[in-house]
C-alpha cells in the first residue's frame, strides 16, 4: 500500500500535469478532481480530502516535478480560490528562515507548567507560551491581546481559512493594529500564501486597523523566533526578525542586562 506521503505527492502531481501547460503561470482546479484522480491511479482515497491540499499549501513543499517548472526566482503556491475550487500560481519566491547568527534574547519564563504539561500539541504549547509571555508585545513594541486562536472564517475570493492566533494591540500613539500569528513547529514551513491570505482578512474584516502578519518558529534548541512580513512588489517580505529564549528569572545575568542596555 502507498503511504499517505506519496499517495498525496502521486495526487497533486497528477492534477498539475493534467492542467499545465508550457509558459503557465496558473493552473486552476477543483476539490472533486481529487476523486476521479485518484481513482485513474487506482490509489486509495484519503479519508480527509481537505488534507491532501493543506499540506502542500501550509506543511510540505510541492513535489520536484512542480517545482522545476517556476519560472527562475519563482515558486508554485496553492491559493484557495471560491467554496473548493484552487489554483497552482507562481510567486515571488521568499525564504522565511532563521538567521543562525542572530543574539537571542532571554526572557523570564511566565508560562503556567501544568499547562504545558497538558497540552495536546506542540503548537498549542507553542501559542500558549507566546501568550502568556507576551512575547507579541515584546517583538512589536505595542500591548496585545489574544482575541481568538484556531479561527476558521472565509474571505472573498478566496474561501476559508484558518489563523492560528489573532491578537489586536495598540501603541504609545494610540495607533490600533491586528495582528494575525502563524504558529510554526519542528519541520513546519512558513506558508507564503498562509500570511497573504491572514492580509486579505484583516483589510476585508478590519479595514480602520494595521495589520502586522507574524509568523513564529520553534526551534529545537529552545529559541522561540519572531517574524514580522509584510507584501511588497507582490511577494511577502521580512521586515523584522528576533530570537527569544524563555528562561528562568535567575538565568539572565548581569552581563546579559548590560549587553542588551548596549544592543
Amino acid at each position: 500500500m502507498i503511504d499517505r506521503k506519496n499517495r498525496y505527492v502521486a495526487l497533486i502531481e497528477a492534477i498539475f500535469l493534467a492542467h499545465y501547460r508550457p509558459g503557465d503561470s496558473e493552473v486552476s482546479f477543483g476539490r472533486e478532481e481529487l476523486v476521479s484522480t485518484a481513482k485513474s491511479l487506482g490509489i486509495d482515497l484519503p479519508k480527509n480530502l481537505g488534507d491532501v491540499v493543506y499540506s502542500f499549501r501550509y506543511r510540505v513543499p510541492l513535489p520536484e516535478t512542480i517545482a522545476k517548472r517556476a519560472a527562475q526566482g519563482m515558486t508554485w503556491a496553492i491559493k484557495g480560490v471560491g467554496r473548493s475550487r484552487y489554483r497552482f500560481v507562481q510567486v515571488k519566491h521568499c525564504r522565511i528562515e532563521p538567521d543562525a547568527f542572530m543574539m537571542p534574547i532571554k526572557v523570564p519564563n511566565a508560562t503556567p507548567e501544568i499547562l504545558l504539561a497538558n497540552a495536546f500539541n506542540d503548537e498549542q504549547a507553542l501559542l500558549a507560551k507566546i501568550r502568556y509571555n507576551r512575547l507579541v508585545d515584546l517583538f512589536l513594541e505595542m500591548t496585545a491581546h489574544s482575541l481568538q486562536n484556531h479561527l476558521r472564517t472565509t474571505v472573498k475570493d478566496i474561501g476559508q481559512i484558518e489563523i492560528d492566533e489573532l491578537y489586536v494591540g495598540i501603541n504609545k500613539r494610540g495607533r490600533q493594529f491586528v495582528v494575525p500569528v502563524q504558529a510554526k513547529t519542528r519541520n513546519d514551513r512558513h506558508g507564503v500564501v498562509q500570511t497573504e491570505q491572514d492580509i486579505a482578512f484583516c483589510r476585508e474584516r478590519f479595514p480602520a486597523m494595521i495589520c502586522r502578519p507574524v509568523s513564529v518558529h520553534a526551534l529545537d534548541d529552545n529559541r522561540i523566533v519572531f517574524f514580522e512580513l509584510t507584501m511588497d512588489n507582490g511577494g511577502i517580505c521580512i521586515v523584522d526578525q528576533k530570537h527569544y529564549v524563555l528562561v528562568p528569572s535567575s538565568d539572565i545575568s548581569a552581563a546579559d542586562l548590560e549587553r542588551y542596555a548596549n544592543s
